[in-house]
């Protein structure tokens, strides 16, 4: 389509209308983006934090407001957007992990879905810690209701540079809807363990998925023989990974599926692969 803003940026018109994409299950107000691009100055990564960082700091105070008033689905509704802005506000900051408000920004998204998960009658989202290698991996369960049935349940993890809050836009929510119960998390690498456990990615992802899997058998609202796992972006690579080893796997969604992620890498740079 037509690059609405941004003419001259492929980067920033990508990551705007990734914004735009979360609209339909309420992460993001047409409007906002829209009047939020126009105050970014192309090209300039400052700008793009400076302003993404200003449109979630005033949806999040009327969230603030809302819920103190008792308008707990407006509150809802407005933590959820500013999540999702605090998110893209810091997401050209990946390269600079030292960055102070690479971390502010990332904690604020945090805060604001954890504050908006806490207003959903259904679905139940509630946040979780799964056991994984003397830590634990943070990570959010979906229930359909609370009648404790067992269910076909999804395990979620995005990829680079998406974290476990913004799943609850590529398909958490999605799939609750479908009457799956959804377990969605962060891996070493992923936000939530390279901001505050300085873990990073491991090859061998079975040894990540297999404790996760571990994990959802405990819960009496898995039905133990309808496990799918499902990666996005990079994830896709990783997800495809696990279930060659995890066997207690139904079904494997890879989004998009990526047999070698080194040739894509490299394919724009001269010279050999080596």
């Amino acid at each position: 389509m037509k690059q609405l803003l941004f003419p001259n940026n492929i980067q920033f018109w990508y990551e705007t209308l990734r914004s735009m994409s979360h609209i339909a299950y309420g992460g993001a107000d047409f409007g906002e983006v829209v009047s939020t691009g126009e105050r970014i100055v192309e090209g300039d990564y400052n700008s793009w934090y400076t302003e993404w960082l200003a449109t979630a700091d005033r949806v999040s105070g009327e969230a603030e407001k809302a819920l103190k008033a008792g308008h707990r689905v407006s509150a809802r509704d407005g933590f959820l957007r500013a999540s999702n802005y605090y998110r893209s506000a810091e997401f050209f900051l990946h390269g600079h992990p030292c960055d102070p408000r690479h971390n502010k920004a990332y904690n604020q998204s945090v805060a604001c879905f954890r504050a908006a998960a806490a207003l959903f009658t259904t679905p139940r989202i509630e946040p979780v810690e799964i056991p994984y290698e003397g830590t634990t991996l943070p990570g959010y369960l979906y229930r359909v209701d609370g009648s404790g049935a067992p269910r076909p349940t999804l395990i979620m993890h995005n990829g680079f540079d998406g974290t476990a809050e913004e799943l609850h836009f590529f398909g958490a929510m999605a799939g609750v809807e479908r009457g799956y119960n959804v377990l969605v998390l962060d891996g070493p690498g992923m936000p939530g363990l390279r901001h505050h456990q300085g873990l990073v990615f491991r090859p061998d992802w079975e040894n990540v998925i297999t404790p996760v899997v571990d994990f959802a058998e405990t819960l009496p609202e898995v039905d133990n023989s309808r496990i799918a796992l499902l990666g996005i972006s990079m994830g896709g690579i990783l997800a495809p990974r696990a279930a060659a080893f995890e066997h207690r796997l139904a079904a494997l969604i890879a989004v998009d599926g990526l047999y070698d992620l080194g040739q894509t890498s490299v394919r724009n740079i001269p010279g050999t692969r080596e």
